[in-house]
């Protein structure tokens, strides 16, 4: 049975509670042990996949179909787990089965409350996979004393004292606030925070204080004492660098440690933080630079792209060179020419995105990227951008457009060479699904098998011919459009099994020219980078001025 580390946060949001949490995870790895992280979100959307990625960032995607919040990317990418859809949960998705069970009649009549049945649904969602992993580290979304999220502050009250003593602590995240005119750290807030905690029936057991100077001994001793924890459980959480250094940060701040003193656990293994020696390393040390264009439609809020962000950080991992990014509004390109904006760069990436807005612009950075031989990765949209540019400027099909597009203004303006996706198979089973459906959970999500071309690029990138990678999309190329494309030089390398969907497209003769359907960054590792990522970065290292 799984011991359960619960991460709440307190003071004020987005003090990294995901980071916090993968790297424990990666630290309780490097000791032996096997762990599985799971985040439990108060908002009541039934999962983030109709959200705004202003509103909320990116979203992520499971093997098994799940859309989840972005912090399970970081729990795989620190720990190489893969999520599942059993891994996240919101409140909506709560509330939403126990609404089901209530119509079923599965309560025998009974007046449905948040205690117990919202609570228990939410402990039942705890304990899945617990005989599976040594530890089960969930993250509370939110701050601690909102009130949405007081049904899950009281679940894991209750789970904690259901549990044997000693299978359950409590780590909270809070914020040591610098204030200038003073020249002081304040503990106070992080005070409150523990009081607003402990009122609820939940007394921390590790203390994390995110502060951008360095907390001095008496205000440690002054936290350990009115916080009621130990002083070697009061953690310093500094501002990194990169992210890829949280584990080691942690390590020598002591967290893993104090994580295993507070569950008993003597004497502890020593860890083999080998990995993240290398990882660290190969950031701090890398022997020349790339810059790399993003050209999207959600440039203004980096979280949008996080998984390609840091994907081509892996990439420049691989490679031993420093990735930077400039982020390039797509729409700026329904304006002005392209050329001057995009020629300082050594590659050229378009990612996924929804709607019209920007594909213009997108249409317009594929074409540079291939008359001017510049190595080009498109993603989801980005691909269907570049196949709409090469049936434009290749095939002569002057309105090549997608459906999408065309549903959208209600009016048919474009020949569409990229269509609805109405029917496909899973697990030999036949999905349909059609224009009008409910928004929420109904694109291609998760694995799908692809095959590989023999002699294409991808094929040589990968080193193999099959393929699985994560999907969410409902707009897909018409096969109908593969000859005349590819008889204009763009191949169709990968295809799903039946041979019915695209899945990958190149530009023959072009030294790096690939869109992918899938989203290939949600599965990228600093310590196992992606390989189109990997091979992307080298293309763009081999053009740089700057290596």
């Amino acid at each position: 049975m799984a011991r359960y580390v619960f991460i709440t946060g307190g003071v004020v949001s987005s003090l990294g509670k995901g980071l916090a949490s993968a790297a424990l995870g990666a630290l309780l790895q490097a000791r032996g042990f096997s762990v599985r992280l799971r985040k439990l979100d108060p908002y009541l959307n039934v999962d983030p996949g109709t959200m705004s990625p202003f509103e909320h960032g990116e979203v992520f995607v499971t093997d098994d179909g799940a859309e989840t919040d972005l912090d399970l990317g970081h729990y795989e990418r620190f720990t190489g787990v893969a999520a599942r859809a059993t891994d996240s949960v919101s409140s909506g998705r709560i509330y939403s089965s126990v609404l089901e069970k209530e119509r079923r009649g599965d309560y025998l009549g009974k007046t449905i409350q948040v205690i117990p049945h919202v609570t228990n649904e939410i402990k039942d969602f705890l304990t899945v996979g617990a005989d599976e992993v040594d530890f089960m580290l969930c993250e509370i979304g939110g701050t601690v004393g909102d009130i949405e999220g007081l049904p899950f502050f009281e679940a894991i009250r209750q789970f904690g004292q259901e549990r044997p003593r000693g299978q359950c602590i409590f780590m909270h995240l809070t914020l040591l606030p610098w204030i200038a005119a003073s020249g002081e750290l304040k503990t106070k807030p992080t005070q409150h925070s523990v009081k607003e905690l402990r009122s609820i029936g939940i007394a921390p057991d590790v203390l994390v204080c995110r502060s951008e100077r360095t907390i001095p001994e008496k205000e440690r001793e002054k936290l350990a004492l009115f916080c009621n924890v130990r002083p070697d459980s009061v953690i310093a959480a500094y501002d990194l660098k990169s992210i890829y250094e949280a584990p080691l940060a942690y390590h020598r701040e002591g967290l893993d440690q104090a994580v295993l003193d507070a569950f008993g656990i003597h004497p502890a293994p020593k860890p083999n933080l080998a990995r993240w020696d290398d990882v660290a390393d190969r950031i701090f040390n890398p022997e020349g630079e790339v810059r790399i264009a993003i050209v999207g439609k959600y440039t203004q809020l980096e979280d949008a792209y996080k998984s390609i962000a840091e994907a081509l950080s892996h990439g420049g991992m691989a490679n031993r060179v420093k990735v930077r990014i400039e982020w390039v509004d797509a729409e700026l390109f329904d304006r002005e020419d392209p050329a001057p904006h995009l020629e300082p760069y050594d590659a050229i990436l378009v990612p996924g995105g929804f709607g019209e807005r920007g594909t213009e612009g997108k249409i317009k950075a594929a074409q540079f990227a291939r008359e001017r031989k510049v190595p080009y990765l498109g993603i989801c949209l980005g691909m269907q951008m570049a196949v709409v540019e090469a049936a434009r400027n290749l095939a002569g099909m002057e309105r090549a457009g997608s459906q999408e597009f065309d549903h959208e203004a209600g009016e048919k303006r474009f020949e569409p060479v990229i269509f609805h996706l109405r029917e496909w198979v899973k697990d030999n089973q036949t999905i349909a699904r059609d224009v009008l459906d409910d928004k929420g959970g109904t694109m291609r999500l998760g694995a799908y098998t692809a095959h590989l071309k023999e002699g294409s690029k991808v094929a040589e990138v990968y080193g193999a011919h099959r393929i699985e990678e994560r999907h969410r999309h409902r707009y897909e190329v018409d096969i109908r459009y593969r000859e005349a494309l590819e008889a204009q030089g763009l191949s169709f390398s990968g295809m799903s099994p039946d041979g019915r969907l695209p899945e990958i497209v190149e530009v023959e003769g072009h030294p790096w020219f690939i869109g992918v359907q899938f989203h290939p960054e949600l599965k990228s590792k600093p310590f196992a980078p992606h390989p189109l990522f990997a091979d992307f970065v080298r293309a763009a290292k081999a053009v740089s001025r700057l290596v």
